[in-house]
């Protein structure tokens, strides 16, 4: 593998573990914004992927949905089946309680909601880890 190519998908690695380390600290009673911390698990997600397929010398849109993502990762390695539609729920914090709409109080995920959306990702970040070589590891 050339240096380019190792340090670009360690790079992307790494802008996952701290957006799980930020959706982490963000969350963290007595002053959490899980709001805001649900949307770095859905990043964290994005980029781990994203990861994998620059890994793999696979273009990919610009995209931030997740499932598509499994998809195209899916038919380099079949084991991305399992997490399809496990992983796909997470497609929706990119922008779920980033915007407000007229009329309505701020939406805020509850506790056992971003819970599970950073479990997700937690498990898609270390899937994507587990088939790639040490080297390219953070």
């Amino acid at each position: 593998m050339d240096e380019a190519k190792r340090v670009l998908v360690r790079n992307r690695l790494i802008k996952a573990q701290h957006d799980l380390a930020s959706a982490r600290k963000l969350s963290a009673d007595p002053d959490a914004y899980r709001d805001t911390a649900i949307y770095f698990c859905q990043q964290a997600a994005e980029k781990a992927m994203k990861a994998f397929l620059v890994f793999h010398d696979q273009r990919f849109e610009k995209i931030h949905d997740i499932r598509k993502l499994i998809l195209q990762a899916a038919s380099v390695e079949e084991k991305f089946s399992i997490w399809t539609e496990k992983a796909a729920f997470l497609t929706s914090y990119v922008s779920a309680f980033r915007y407000p709409f007229e009329n309505e109080e701020p939406a805020e995920p509850s506790r056992e909601e971003f819970e599970r959306a950073l479990s997700m990702a937690e498990q898609v970040y270390d899937f994507v880890c587990s088939l790639l070589p040490q080297e390219v590891h953070p």
